[in-house]
């Protein structure tokens, strides 16, 4: 390709475009204080497990610990970002096929919904398919368990299973 001068300095002037920190939303779905029991004592550390996500298909899900609770989110969100994954979505906002995804003793069941029907989820399911951008879908976790990480991470494993 041949510039001319004038398209040259349009193009090393155009402000570059760098990824910001804000085009990912972030929910807390636990906090908890863990402790280590040394020789003098406790030791206390914090664990926080967060889905981020941008509405848009893509969704990830991470657990990070630290001296305090901004060390451990931040490392959370880190680790989150680096497991992102891509959502199929459908014309209506819903998923394409019903899924069942698995992890430890947790049991989720994801299922695509009608237009505006609504998104029909509790706990942490709930919070992974909003910050994906699905509109309209049910869940059911299927599982005794209430355990919020392991029915975050069946419903990850859920999401994994679809296909277009």
């Amino acid at each position: 390709m041949i510039f001319t001068a004038g398209e040259k300095d349009k193009r090393r002037l155009a402000p570059k475009r760098e990824e910001k920190g804000a085009e990912f939303e972030q929910r807390l779905i636990d906090l908890r204080r863990v402790a280590r029991v040394t020789a003098g004592g406790r030791r206390f550390n914090f664990r926080a497990t967060l889905v981020v996500g941008d509405r848009n298909g893509r969704v990830g899900i991470g657990t990070g610990k630290g001296a305090d609770t901004t060390m451990a989110i931040d490392k959370a969100v880190r680790i989150a970002k680096k497991n992102l994954i891509k959502v199929p979505i459908t014309g209506n906002s819903s998923l394409p096929c019903d899924s069942i995804g698995k992890y430890g003793a947790a049991k989720v069941l994801l299922r695509p919904a009608p237009a505006g029907k609504g998104l029909t989820a509790g706990s942490s399911a709930r919070v992974i398919l909003e910050l994906a951008g699905v509109k309209n879908a049910t869940t059911k976790i299927l599982s005794c368990t209430k355990n919020k990480i392991n029915n975050a991470k069946a419903t990850m494993e859920a999401i994994k299973k679809l296909k277009i």
